[in-house]
């Protein structure tokens, strides 16, 4: 057209938009991992199963040893049961990194206590200043359920925590990815009058029970025992 005198109005082709026909089935495949990787923004939570159980003369918690996160097995020897005091302790079940903080602050603020006020901390003050603590880090949370008990002179007792810091009194828990299977067998045998000896079996077989079904649980059990006497630490590997 150029040659009678006109110019052209069309567009040449390189200068034409490139219409995506099906924009839905692009997206779709930018979405999807190349060579079968998982997505970078996938966050893994770990597995445990993790029990408190309180007996006339003390209580006892435990929990299993393997550290997984999705489908890997970190280590087998990871250790989520931890003493604040002589007759105070915590187990956990979620990350290790914010499990030790966690205790690691529960049992530098249980020593403070004891220097300011000239007395051990009782157990409901420890589970009300863990429950604070949660709560505090509401925005940048702490990834961990949590076991509370101890022994004081109100008498034994264990307190159940969230990752916000929700606060529930019990005389049996379980948390983790283990908790459906170790708690049924916990609650058909459970009674009050249970001894130490006894709830260390029920516990046994409760956390068994849960490895046999959960694979982000295995490797052993850490137990916590406390009494009157004091604390006992204690380990089994299978």
């Amino acid at each position: 057209m150029e040659r009678y005198g006109f110019q052209s109005q069309f567009p040449s082709l390189r200068e034409i938009p490139q219409m995506h026909i099906m924009p839905q089935e692009e997206q779709k495949q930018q979405q999807q991992p190349q060579n079968n990787q998982a997505p970078q923004n996938m966050v893994w939570m770990p597995g445990a199963t993790t029990v408190g159980v309180v007996c006339v003369d003390g209580i006892v918690l435990a929990s299993e040893k393997r550290v997984t996160y999705g489908g890997f097995i970190m280590s087998r020897g990871g250790k989520k049961v931890f003493k604040v005091t002589d007759q105070i302790g915590v187990a956990c079940a979620g990350l290790v990194g914010d499990m030790q903080v966690l205790a690691r602050e529960m049992e530098a603020q249980a020593k403070l206590f004891s220097m300011d006020v000239g007395r051990k901390i009782s157990v409901r003050a420890a589970s009300k200043l863990m429950a604070n603590i949660l709560f505090n880090r509401r925005y940048a949370p702490l990834y961990t359920q949590t076991i509370i008990g101890g022994l004081d002179e109100e008498g034994v007792n264990l307190f159940v925590l969230d990752v916000l810091g929700s606060l529930i009194p019990d005389k049996y828990a379980a948390v983790g990815s283990g908790t459906e299977t170790a708690i049924s067998i916990i609650e058909e045998a459970y009674k009050e009058s249970l001894t130490i000896v006894e709830a260390k079996e029920l516990i046994k077989r409760a956390i068994k029970s849960a490895i046999n079904r959960d694979a982000m649980s295995g490797d052993g059990i850490d137990f916590l025992i406390i009494t009157k006497e004091g604390t006992v630490e204690e380990s089994i590997k299978f």
